[in-house]
């Protein structure tokens, strides 16, 4: 690839990483207002949908339908855990923990691709790359425990920061699912097919919770939705895939160790949130795995 385009890569990426940190802060205010957040989370995804596809059409692109059973398995798939499941961990997470310290749980998930990836042979291993990975890991453990990096693995933690844990098996699988579907279809074909197949998958949740009333829903979460839809899927979830296809799961999937410090920095100005010493600890150990593990250019070994 040739520097300009990796850099501009790099650019969309860790703009993406800003857009989904503002997704914790819009979804914590959508989680303290409503008691029944998943007709939002249908709703978020139809609209990205829409942006989406209007954006193909625009482009002269068209909008192309699966091919074959094995196409429409993926698709259906990244929907499921990408936009379903990932959606229910997600607001329900947010009913019981804050927006800045439920991000921060997130940083798992570059760890767990990046080790996956590499145990399964789709991406190489060095030893900055491993050392980035674990001050990140450890960066990400001591702001979950408030100083304690063992709390999360001792299960003193509760509910809502376990619901966050969902959301990075649910992210991994996405991610892995992701990367077989650009093989088949573009960035932008991906994000509308996990979008539209994620949002009636939601609907149905919704209509059989009940209590959707979206005359009810105040200017916050109506903002907080669009938000979520346009910046938060539509851009972020298309340039994330893309640079996903360009660099590999694994090293892409690093940047969403970023995701938590603009969370927690969002959440603090928004949402008033505290800042502790602790958060400030493991955000710079979070900003230098980051540093480690893409610093120089990393070799990325596929397999077929």
């Amino acid at each position: 690839m040739p520097q300009s385009a990796r850099t501009l890569t790099y650019v969309k990426l860790v703009a993406a990483m800003a857009m989904w940190g503002g997704t914790w802060i819009a979804g914590r205010v959508i989680a303290q207002e409503l008691s029944a957040p998943i007709a939002v989370a249908a709703m978020r995804f139809v609209v990205a949908g829409l942006v989406v596809g209007g954006v193909m059409l625009a482009g002269g692109s068209g909008i192309p339908l699966p091919k074959d059973r094995q196409e429409w398995g993926l698709v259906w798939a990244l929907g499921f855990f990408g936009i379903f499941l990932y959606g229910l961990c997600f607001f329900f997470g947010l009913q019981h923990i804050p927006a800045g310290r439920g991000a921060l749980v997130v940083a798992l998930n570059p760890v767990v691709i990046v080790l996956l990836a590499w145990a399964i042979g789709k991406e190489g291993m060095n030893r900055r790359k491993a050392l980035g990975c674990a001050v990140a890991l450890a960066g990400c453990l001591t702001v979950i425990g408030n100083g304690d990096p063992l709390a999360l693995l001792q299960g003193t933690v509760g509910i809502g920061e376990w619901l966050i844990v969902g959301c990075v098996a649910c992210w991994t699988a996405y991610t892995f699912i992701g990367w077989q579907a650009t093989g088949r279809f573009s960035a932008l074909a991906t994000t509308l097919y996990a979008c539209f197949t994620g949002a009636i998958l939601l609907g149905l949740a919704a209509l059989v919770q009940g209590g959707v009333d979206l005359a009810a829903w105040s200017w916050r979460v109506w903002s907080g939705m669009l938000f979520l839809a346009i910046f938060g899927t539509a851009i972020a979830y298309t340039w994330f895939t893309a640079a996903v296809h360009q660099l590999g799961a694994g090293h892409a999937s690093v940047f969403i160790n970023l995701v938590p410090v603009f969370a927690v920095l969002q959440a603090a100005v928004l949402l008033d949130e505290r800042l502790g010493l602790p958060v400030l600890f493991g955000g710079l150990l979070v900003i230098a795995g980051v540093w480690l593990t893409t610093v120089q250019k990393t070799t990325l070994e596929k397999t077929a």
